[in-house]
C-alpha cells in the first residue's frame, strides 16, 4: 500500500490525476487536462441533435413559409397570408406578392428553374385576391398550398430528417447496389464528403451506361459539385441531371455554364433541374443554349417517315394500277 501510495504521489503531474477527499480541484477556467485526440474521438460518437447543427435547407424555410400560410389562412388573417407570400416569392427569386405583378411581370420568364412552383404561386395569389364566389377560397388555397409542400420536398424511402446521420453512408451503399445499369436515384440521400468519394468511385466503374443522375435533395453544396461536375460531364450517355432541392447557388450554375459551352463536356445531356436550391431562379441563356445544341444533335428530323410513306406508296401503286385497270376493263365492257 505505501509503495503504491509513493508511485501516484511521485507522479510528474504532483498527483492531479487522483481523485480524492484531500486532491485539489482545477480553479475556475481550467478545466481538467484531456488529450485532444480523446475528445475528437468522442466528438464524432456523440449524435446528430448534440453536434453542431447545421442551418436548414432551403426547401424546410420554403415549407415553414407555407404552413404559416395555411394557419393564417384558416384563422382568416389574409395580410399575414400576403407577407407571408412575400417572402416565400423572394426566396424563390420570384418578385411580387399582388395578382398584377405577378402576372404582367413574372408570367414571361421563359428560363425558370421551377415552372412548377410559379404556376402555383400563381393560383394561390389569385384566389387570395380574386376569390371566386362558387366555392370557398381558404380551401382551395390550403389544396395549392399542400400541393406546393409536396413539390418541394423529397418523396423517396430515404427520408431526410427521419434517417439517421450514421445510416446515410450504409443506405448509400445499399442505394448503389440496388441500381439500375441506366440509372442512378440518390433523391433523398444526404451525401458526405466521402460519400461522394464512394459514388465517384462509383461513377469511374459503371458511368458508361447511365442516361439518368438524380441527386435531389442530397444536400449538394457547391464544393460537393465543384469536386463531382468532372465526373459527371464525362459519362457518354447522360441525358437527365436531377440536382434540385440543395444547396447550391449560382456559383455552380456559372461553372454548369462554362461547362456546357464544351461540346465535348456532357454531350447528350438534353435536360437538368436546378430549382429549389439557395439563389437560382432563372437558367443562363447560354446555359440554355447548350442544351439545345445537345438537343438538337439527338433528335433526327421526320425525314425518314417520309421515306417510309414513299415506299409504302411506291409498294402500294401496283396494285392501285391493277385496280384501275380492272375498272377500266369493266367500264369498256
Amino acid at each position: 500500500m505505501g509503495s503504491r501510495l509513493s508511485r501516484s504521489s511521485s507522479s510528474p503531474e504532483g498527483g492531479r490525476g487522483v481523485s480524492g477527499p484531500g486532491s485539489r480541484p482545477p480553479p475556475e477556467g481550467r478545466p481538467g487536462r484531456f488529450p485532444l485526440s480523446s475528445l475528437l474521438r468522442g466528438s464524432q460518437k456523440l449524435p446528430c441533435a448534440l453536434r453542431t447543427a447545421k442551418p436548414a435547407a432551403p426547401y424546410e424555410r420554403r415549407v415553414q413559409w407555407l404552413r404559416q400560410i395555411q394557419g393564417t389562412l384558416r384563422a382568416r388573417h389574409r395580410e399575414q397570408a400576403f407577407h407571408a407570400l412575400l417572402l416565400l416569392r423572394k426566396d424563390l427569386g420570384l418578385e411580387g406578392t399582388f395578382l398584377s405583378e405577378v402576372l404582367y411581370k413574372n408570367a414571361a420568364f421563359l428560363n425558370l428553374v421551377d415552372p412548377i412552383s410559379h404556376e402555383l404561386l400563381m393560383s394561390l395569389a389569385r384566389d387570395l385576391q380574386c376569390p371566386k364566389k362558387e366555392y370557398d377560397p381558404w380551401k382551395s388555397a390550403d389544396r395549392i398550398c399542400r400541393q406546393l409542400i409536396y413539390h418541394l420536398t423529397p418523396h423517396s424511402k430515404w427520408q431526410q430528417h427521419s434517417m439517421p446521420c450514421r445510416k446515410s453512408q450504409a443506405s448509400l451503399k445499399n442505394a448503389l447496389q440496388k441500381l439500375s445499369q441506366d440509372a442512378m436515384h440518390l433523391s433523398g440521400i444526404p451525401l458526405s464528403t466521402r460519400d461522394i468519394h464512394h459514388m465517384v468511385y462509383y461513377l469511374q466503374n459503371n458511368g458508361h451506361s447511365l442516361s439518368t443522375v438524380d441527386l435531389s435533395f442530397t444536400d449538394l453544396n457547391d464544393d460537393k459539385m465543384h469536386f463531382l461536375l468532372p465526373f459527371l460531364w464525362s459519362l457518354p450517355k447522360l441525358t437527365h441531371l436531377s440536382l434540385n432541392g440543395n444547396r447550391l447557388t449560382k456559383a455552380t450554375v456559372k461553372e454548369l455554364t462554362e461547362a456546357m459551352k464544351d461540346m465535348n463536356r456532357f454531350p447528350c445531356l438534353a435536360w437538368i433541374d436546378l430549382g429549389n436550391n439557395v439563389d437560382v431562379s432563372s437558367m443562363p441563356q447560354p446555359l440554355l443554349v447548350g442544351l439545345r445544341k445537345r438537343l438538337n444533335l439527338q433528335t433526327t428530323l421526320p425525314t425518314i417517315y417520309e421515306s417510309l410513306d414513299s415506299d409504302s406508296e411506291l409498294s402500294t401503286s401496283p396494285k392501285i394500277g391493277q385496280l384501275e385497270g380492272r375498272g377500266g376493263s369493266s367500264i369498256a365492257s
